[in-house]
């Protein structure tokens, strides 16, 4: 059951002046005055003493409410604060929980188009080192490939490319000479381009980036947009290594 008894210690103070005030005037009335010499003023008289009576009161209220007043701004100021900042916990809490969602969503489209690309990759690979190619696998070698790719390993492909050795080996052609050849690889750098953009939406310090482009589809991709006969592409900005790693060692100094 809700108390109307006030816990405010200044109400009890001024509740107690009252009740001492008016013990003083009913003494101050029966001993200079008279209480029938009292009830016989004039209106005007009776007024004025009631005026004079009641203004210590009229003060001393007007003071006691002023000093509650602030004590009631100052907790709903702190109360304001303490909302604003649970409402700040909740918008960082939401924040995150958008965050994971979207690279929980990232990360499946990633695995489906890493894929994707791991297979376009692979076409383009049969098509320069098969037997329709340069013949340096054979067709049997090849199976092989492609039931390693099957069983999970995407980057098969792209670091087959890559472990390609020798000054003799043309690489704008074997991405590149062919129609065919153009047509694949401008598909894995779409896809990779879009994969990338997509990382971004979700990674905040670069880390989902980085690991994309170090990658085995990452350094090819790089290579395919180095030789691209009509688009010069932008560079794709990852973390500076360098950077990073001066900025622990002037964390370091700075704690030390």
């Amino acid at each position: 059951m809700k108390s109307y008894i006030p816990k405010d210690w200044r109400i009890w103070f001024g509740l107690s002046l009252t009740f001492l005030w008016f013990c003083f005037l009913i003494i101050y009335i029966a001993r200079n005055v008279g209480w029938s010499s009292f009830l016989d003023l004039s209106i005007e008289e009776m007024g004025t003493f009631l005026e004079g009576a009641f203004a210590f009161l009229a003060f001393l209220w007007l003071v006691i409410g002023l000093f509650i007043q602030q004590s009631v701004l100052a907790e709903n100021n702190e109360e304001l604060r303490r909302n604003n900042a649970h409402s700040e916990k909740q918008a960082q809490a939401i924040a995150a929980t958008e965050m994971n969602a979207r690279q929980e969503t990232f990360f499946k489209i990633a695995e489906s188009t890493r894929r994707q690309l791991g297979s376009i990759t692979g076409i383009l690979f049969l098509s320069s080192q098969g037997p329709i190619g340069n013949n340096t696998y054979t067709s049997e070698e090849l199976a092989e490939i492609w039931t390693q790719f099957a069983s999970g390993d995407v980057e098969v492909f792209p670091r087959l490319f890559l472990t390609i050795g020798g000054e003799e080996v043309d690489w704008f052609d074997l991405f590149y000479g062919t129609e065919i050849r153009r047509r694949h690889t401008e598909n894995i750098l779409v896809g990779f381009d879009r994969l990338m953009e997509l990382a971004k939406d979700c990674d905040s310090d670069n880390i989902i980036l980085d690991s994309l482009i170090h990658s085995g589809h990452g350094w090819l991709n790089l290579r395919m947009r180095e030789l691209h006969p009509d688009i010069k592409f932008e560079p794709i900005m990852g973390t500076d290594s360098v950077e990073y790693l001066d900025g622990i060692i002037k964390s370091s100094i700075k704690r030390s």
